[in-house]
């Protein structure tokens, strides 16, 4: 059976070549795969791993050749759609959630005699319903290989099209609905059942917990289950279907028959209320074997399930090997079937926790399964996630250990709320109440460990890259040994990542200066960095969350908690729309805003995040602080938002630099003409390199070396303009661009 885990290995890896590094070669992959396969065929009889490797080459043989067949026959037609204006009807597969420009929904289209699935994207917040059809025309774009929009978050998931309103769109009512949108027709039934039963504090936990809901969940509560590990329990995935599992299990008092019947459906309903999520269905087909050979008295072996399993999928969508969901739920196993049994047995060895009885021993055994199988899941996930999501969480093992055993009693309890919703509202807000208790507890728990210093570090830092390399490296090298020990090992680790974090603190401070541009797509965000203080210009981007991640974790990565000062040149979303959220994250002493029109109070909303002073700039304002001056320049007129925004220069003994924010060649002419600026090292070129601004009189003022353009990759707006490259390089200026060369950094 085990040669189904060597196949499926082959399969896998097949997939992940075709879906990573697709070329024109692929068949030349597929016919090397199989020549491999046969000899190790051949030469199986004479050592095991011949047999091993012609079962991983027989995999990868017919991997390339089913993902060719999948390409050619499924996504060849719609990849010729790709940045075409088409007229199409969309059937809505869900409700439309609102986003920053509109609304957008997931549905499919019929193409070419198949269907497809689709993400659309409306400018107005239409109400759109399961069922519903949309008719207008829409700008597509291919998410799979040669499109315009690669996201493994759609391809994933098996959606290969994402479509945007161009024009009048028409819905109509209810005219497709089938059977199959009545999952997320419950689904809804269920969102609005929590909000109406649970207390408003605990209720978008309890929708995350559930369903895997994070809509309405708060910016501070998501960064502190990141930080603090348990980001797991807010993402439906194959823990939940093991508590509910057990939960069946335990109704059932185990009766194999009747545990069956109840189960299976109840687990591919789950399934498909949560919307199939790659994890889940991995989950669920897992526990549908399992119980089938319960069922027959057969025998389960784990990883050949897990196998089976993700071949299922695989075999499906082969692009689903790029779902970050479906790696990191896949990787959680493997490590757990590899190492927690072994690390149990070692925690619980006589001379260890293994001598105890009773009450003592029945704890050690329940600290050993939860230590083991928490480390066990880490060993493979850990790598994941500092990719993935530039994270990992040094308290993980302790946030785990404390919450996860609440979070079953959660669980049941939630399901007990909504399943008495149905019938009785008023038992069911009273037991709401009753069990947001076991909620709170997880989310102070997770607010609490998430507060202390370093409970995580970023891969923003190349230290803690290399630590990573290092610690993988000793753990390499540990299960070569024959003579295993544990202690040294985590000794070893923990030591080069005391070095890791202290060389990330020092570093940055043996710079005199310290200018970074940080890469954040069509927007800007800047640190100034001089003298051990710390000022950030602007906090805006593609991305309002993803900017203040960005932002919070580089400066964490470098040991600051607290900033000088946040200076926001004007409100535009570009410039200021992770501004909240960065606070909320980061002390800030003050916070300097431009006297600007805001009739959406933009400024309020960004003050109330910070405990820090607020200060409205109205004249020039000059900060001291040893050698270096940093000087804000407000505008005269509070009429239009770019051109009276902030401008900030900051001189130190070595480098000069200056930012004009989003001001065009009114506002730049006012600058130098009010002002007597200094020639400089360094101009953030305003607005992000458009036509109007970075204009010769500015230039010629301040006649600066270097030039950098914070701006995004194909951006719709076409900065950075041709004339301000020319105008640069006339004045003979080195030029730098976000979105050529990522984040940019000035030091010396």
């Amino acid at each position: 059976m085990r040669k189904l885990v060597w196949f499926t290995l082959g399969f896998a890896a097949a997939c992940f070549v075709c879906a990573y590094c697709y070329c024109e070669y692929l068949v030349w992959f597929m016919l090397g795969a199989l020549v491999l396969c046969v000899a190790g065929f051949l030469c199986m009889r004479y050592k095991r791993v011949f047999r091993i490797a012609a079962a991983v080459f027989l995999g990868m043989g017919i991997g390339f050749a089913g993902f060719m067949l999948y390409d050619g026959l499924y996504l060849q037609p719609v990849r010729s759609l790709d940045g075409q204006l088409c007229d199409m009807l969309i059937v809505a597969e869900d409700y439309n959630l609102k986003t920053n420009y509109g609304s957008g929904a997931e549905g499919t289209v019929a193409y070419n005699g198949m269907t497809y699935r689709v993400r659309f994207y409306l400018d107005e917040e239409k109400t759109i319903s399961p069922g519903d059809a949309i008719r207008g025309t829409f700008k597509l774009r291919f998410t799979a290989d040669g499109g315009d929009d690669v996201s493994p978050q759609y391809r994933g998931k098996g959606i290969f099209l994402t479509a945007i309103q161009e024009g009048e769109v028409q819905a109509e009512s209810g005219t497709e609905f089938s059977v199959r949108h009545y999952p997320a027709v419950w689904r809804r039934e269920l969102k609005m059942g929590i909000d109406s039963a649970f207390p408003a504090d605990v209720s978008a936990v309890v929708k995350g917990l559930l369903l895997g809901d994070r809509t309405d969940l708060d910016y501070e509560t998501e960064t502190a289950f990141k930080v603090s590990g348990i980001s797991h329990i807010i993402a439906v995935s194959g823990l939940h279907i093991s508590i509910l599992f057990g939960l069946i299990s335990f109704l059932t008092f185990r009766r194999r028959w009747l545990t069956a019947i109840i189960a299976i459906p109840a687990l591919i309903l789950f399934a498909a209320v949560v919307g199939f999520t790659p994890s889940v269905t991995r989950a669920c087909i897992m526990y549908v074997l399992m119980l089938i050979s319960w069922l027959f008295l057969r025998e389960y072996d784990a990883p050949t399930e897990l196998a089976f399993a993700v071949l299922v999928m695989l075999v499906a969508n082969p692009l689903a090997i790029t779902s970050v969901s479906l790696q990191l739920s896949t990787a959680c196993m493997i490590g757990i079937y590899m190492f927690s049994g072994k690390l149990r047995a070692w925690i619980l060895a006589p001379k260890r926790l293994g001598g105890f009885d009773g009450i003592k021993g029945k704890l050690a055994k329940w600290f050993a399964s939860s230590v083991s199988i928490t480390l066990g899941s880490m060993v493979f996930t850990t790598p994941l996630c500092a990719y993935y999501f530039g994270t990992v969480s040094l308290v993980g093992i302790v946030t785990n250990l404390l919450t996860l055993w609440v979070v079953s009693i959660a669980f049941y309890g939630i399901v007990a709320v909504c399943m008495a919703g149905f019938v009785f509202p008023a038992v069911a807000a009273g037991l709401g109440w009753l069990f947001a208790w076991p909620i709170r507890y997880v989310i102070w728990f997770a607010k609490l460990l998430a507060g202390i210093p370093f409970a995580a570090v970023y891969t923003q830092s190349s230290c803690i890259v290399i630590w990573l390399v290092i610690a993988y490296a000793l753990f390499g090298g540990f299960l070569l040994l024959k003579k295993k020990r544990p202690l040294i090992l985590a000794t070893a680790v923990l030591a080069s990542l005391v070095l890791a974090i202290g060389a990330s603190c020092l570093v940055p401070s043996l710079d005199d200066y310290r200018f970074t541009i940080l890469n954040v797509g069509n927007g800007q965000c800047i640190f100034l960095q001089t003298e051990g203080r710390t000022f950030v210009v602007d906090c805006g981007g593609d991305y309002d969350k993803g900017v203040a991640d960005d932002a919070a974790e580089m400066l964490l990565s470098q040991g600051i908690t607290r900033v000088d000062g946040m200076i926001l040149t004007h409100f535009d979303r570009d410039h200021a729309g992770g501004a909240a959220y960065f606070l909320t994250r980061m002390d800030v002493d003050t916070l300097f805003l431009p006297v600007i029109d805001d009739t959406a109070d933009t400024a309020a909303d960004i003050a109330r995040h910070t405990n820090g002073v607020v200060q409205y700039v109205q004249e020039n304002t000059k900060l001291q602080f040893g050698t270096s001056e940093l000087t804000i320049f407000p505008a005269q007129s509070a009429n239009s938002r770019n051109e009276s925004g902030l401008c900030i220069l900051l001189c130190t003994a070595k480098c000069d630099i200056l930012i004009t924010g989003d001001r065009g060649k009114t506002g730049e002419s006012q600058l130098v003409a009010q002002n007597d600026l200094p020639d400089i090292e360094v101009l953030v070129a305003g607005h992000h390199g458009a036509g109007n601004s970075t204009t010769d009189a500015l230039l010629g003022a301040v006649k600066p070396e270097y030039a950098v353009i914070s701006v995004g990759k194909d951006n719709p707006y076409g900065h950075p303009a041709q004339a301000v490259i020319d105008r640069l390089e006339k004045r003979g200026c080195h030029i730098s661009r976000t979105d050529l060369d990522g984040t940019i950094l000035f030091r010396g």
